[in-house]
């Protein structure tokens, strides 16, 4: 569990710093990246040891679709509540396809 919520608060930040700027578009390219850089450093400070941790429960394909669903999830909220886009059918569709892969990476096929 704790390897889920230290990438959850990973994803948080690194949503922010890779499209929070968006609601910004008058602030200069410069000043964003640094911005960007200075939350992407706390994004890395959750999502190494979420990696540490979690790699002696998990694989590291198993961590990395973890990583993908966690990202997903948490940039449609942030989508939807932050920079106000619709979240559209075809979207969901999309999601539904990667808990696909989220189910054949934690099957045993044995």
């Amino acid at each position: 569990m704790r390897t889920i919520l230290l990438l959850l608060g990973s994803n948080i930040f690194m949503t922010f710093a890779w499209y929070g700027h968006l609601r910004y578009k008058n602030v200069a390219l410069w000043k964003v990246i640094v911005i960007s850089w200075l939350i992407a450093f706390f994004e890395y400070c959750l999502q190494v040891p979420a990696n540490r941790i979690g790699s002696a429960s998990y694989t590291t394909a198993q961590l990395k679709i973890i990583q993908e669903v966690i990202t997903l999830v948490v940039f449609a909220g942030f989508s939807v509540f932050y920079l106000k886009e619709d979240f559209k059918w075809n979207y969901a569709v999309s999601f539904f396809f990667v808990l696909c892969a989220v189910f054949f990476a934690f099957k045993n096929f044995d």
